[in-house]
């Protein structure tokens, strides 16, 4: 069907084309020279293609479920600790506003912020790794989120259908970890603001869950840095941002990148490597054993099945297998 006419849908795209010359910095994408979707459809009068692209992955299932999913904490006592879907919010707004500083795509950089961890099973890092055992111990390649997050976008929301995103949103989101650097500076945006965020807000979490105190900060970092997560997160902002700017592409500065660095090797030893996942890695267990050797369903179903599920899901049904 055809989206009815009107003077501002006439005008839309000439105007955002117009906007984003006068705008946007020579690095950046253009919303219209995207390099298009795997499969060709209409564009919208009223939005460009990454507007577009953001507006479907909000509104997706995986998105939603999100809310219900672990960032480092699993299933915490008290409503204030963080969950797969506010890291992605948070972690999506501040790469926004890194992009805006540097006149980059403000839509693509979202986009591929808001999308970045749509494939990321129940229970955190815990679930991830032992999903990846267990596909490894059956002779699979393993899991990555990261690569599962494409698979959901492509393949599985809508029915198997996928939300035929643009090239750019989904290399984004296939390469925000592992190996290979995003292609556009949009992505590579998103790739390092993700660490910004989960870095300073687990440290926020784990301070609230009482298993850090202030003083167990490593002492060099937080002086650089700032002695609260919003200092530190407008230091790594400000810092992405200058370096970026002086070097055409999205980097920090060195000193920066050590301390940040160090807080993360810190948080791996002192909070993330610490916590008994035992209970969600026997979860994960109980779980691939009935959809696989119990059901009959290959690997690749399983896994789809299981890295769908919601951490409180994923506990109910494990219990009753139990």
């Amino acid at each position: 069907m055809p989206e009815p006419a009107g003077q501002v849908a006439d005008a839309f795209s000439a105007l955002m084309r117009e906007h984003e010359e006068r705008w946007l910095s020579p690095l950046a994408v253009r919303s219209y020279e995207t390099r298009g979707r795997a499969a060709p459809e209409e564009e919208c009068s009223l939005r460009t293609p990454f507007q577009r692209d953001r507006d479907r992955i909000v509104h997706s299932k995986a998105f939603r479920r999100l809310r219900h999913k672990t960032q480092v904490f699993v299933d915490p006592e008290g409503d204030h600790f963080r969950t797969r879907l506010t890291h992605t919010l948070e972690a999506a707004g501040i790469a926004r506003s890194v992009a805006r500083a540097l006149r980059l795509n403000e839509d693509l950089t979202e986009a591929i912020g808001l999308g970045h961890d749509l494939g990321h099973p129940p229970f955190g890092h815990a679930g991830e790794a032992a999903l990846d055992e267990l596909l490894r111990e059956r002779g699979g390649g393993g899991f990555r989120h990261n690569e599962h997050s494409l698979r959901v976008v492509e393949r599985l929301e809508r029915d198997g259908r996928g939300l035929n995103l643009t090239w750019e949103v989904r290399d984004g989101i296939l390469k925000h970890t592992g190996p290979a650097e995003p292609e556009t500076l949009e992505g590579r945006i998103v790739r390092i603001v993700d660490r910004f965020a989960y870095i300073n807000h687990d440290i926020d979490d784990a301070l609230r869950a009482s298993l850090l105190e202030p003083d167990d900060l490593p002492s060099a970092p937080i002086e650089l840095l700032g002695d609260s997560g919003p200092r530190r997160i407008d230091t790594l902002v400000h810092d992405l941002v200058e370096t970026s700017a002086r070097a055409g592409d999205i980097v920090q500065s060195d000193e920066v990148a050590e301390a940040m660095l160090a807080l993360r090797a810190f948080m791996f030893e002192r909070v993330y490597l610490v916590q008994d996942h035992g209970p969600a890695r026997a979860a994960v267990r109980r779980i691939f054993h009935e959809l696989v050797d119990v059901r009959g369903l290959d690997l690749e179903a399983a896994t789809d099945y299981l890295a769908g599920m919601t951490d409180r899901f994923a506990l109910s049904y494990a219990a009753e297998l139990a």
